[in-house]
């Protein structure tokens, strides 16, 4: 935006210094903005002039002396708000390219790629970007993929070189700096909770006989609608007034008794009566319908949960055990 904003001469004077695949990049993140409001110039203007200025104090006298000389000139809180914008440039994210592209485009890249290439890729994106792309998979690959991100540790520069190279080709890429922590159980388990129901099962059941220790320690991590026995009642009561009705009841329509009893008893005999009854006249509806109901239905337990206002407990091997997701 910063190029955008300082018009054809002087940007094309700061490209000439770029490397090509950076070029590339820019040229194209410059074609898809359209026109910039003169507020929003004048904003990315004054953010590049303190960015620049907190580089220009960190390189003549450290961190310490950096924040010192921003807070005189911007104020304590600014000064850490630059720092921490500062810090986050300085640390460059692997695939850092692929964060903004279409996941069908990320699943057409990786589609011929080895199984460890695709889990060093995915372990690296959101979750719900991670999610689709790994849906486009053959049910096998998945298995595979899954395990390996699960089982991944710290990954090499030179190895995110070679694959960003690769993919390099197909868009423009940047190269990463130093080890990277990816992968392992929690970031399997994300995945999991966003990918289809039938593609869930499908690879936790080809895990399980893969390796049931791992699988069990994805699974402890994971929450899937059927779980709803494990929410609390207060927590139950919270999360049906934010869950639209509808959602609701084409959730229920094949959940297990055990869940359909969960959300019954904490409901008003009225409230209970009209639910029942919207899912008797329903009809046959798609098992993908009713899948995408319940992750939205489970969006909101775990929203809820992590704010602290429902408790899971008593999933997983042990019984009493509260379980974090």
């Amino acid at each position: 935006m910063l190029l955008a904003c300082l018009g054809p001469e002087h940007a094309s004077n700061i490209l000439a210094h770029l490397r090509e695949a950076e070029i590339d990049r820019l040229t194209l993140d410059i074609a898809s903005m359209g026109t910039i409001d003169p507020e929003i110039k004048a904003k990315v203007f004054d953010e590049f002039f303190q960015m620049a200025e907190a580089k220009r104090f960190v390189a003549e006298g450290g961190i310490e002396l950096a924040k010192e000389l921003l807070e005189k000139s911007f104020g304590a809180q600014k000064a850490v708000e630059i720092l921490g914008r500062l810090q986050s440039s300085l640390q460059e994210v692997p695939f850092q390219f692929l964060k903004k592209a279409d996941p069908a485009q990320i699943s057409s890249f990786i589609q011929e790629e080895h199984p460890q290439t695709i889990a060093l890729i995915l372990a690296h994106l959101e979750p719900k970007v991670s999610a689709l792309a790994l849906s486009s998979l053959p049910p096998e690959t998945q298995t595979d993929v899954i395990y390996r991100i699960a089982t991944m540790d710290r990954t090499a520069p030179e190895i995110i070189h070679e694959v960003e190279h690769v993919l390099e080709r197909k868009m423009a890429a940047v190269f990463t700096q130093g080890f990277t922590f990816a992968g392992g159980v929690k970031e399997v388990a994300e995945i999991l909770n966003l990918v289809e129901r039938s593609a869930e099962k499908n690879i936790m059941e080809k895990l399980q006989e893969r390796d049931a220790d791992l699988a069990n320690e994805i699974n402890k991590l994971m929450f899937t609608f059927d779980d709803l026995v494990y929410v609390d009642d207060a927590g139950i009561q919270k999360a049906l007034r934010e869950i639209d009705s509808k959602d609701l009841a084409l959730a229920l329509k094949s959940s297990t008794d055990e869940v359909k009893e969960k959300i019954f008893k904490n409901m008003s005999e009225r409230a209970r009566e009209m639910l029942k009854e919207e899912i008797e006249f329903m009809g046959p509806v798609r098992l993908k319908n009713v899948e995408e109901a319940q992750q939205r239905i489970v969006a909101v337990i775990r929203r809820l949960e992590e704010s602290g206002d429902l408790i899971i407990t008593g999933r997983g091997e042990g019984g009493g055990e509260e379980i974090l997701v």
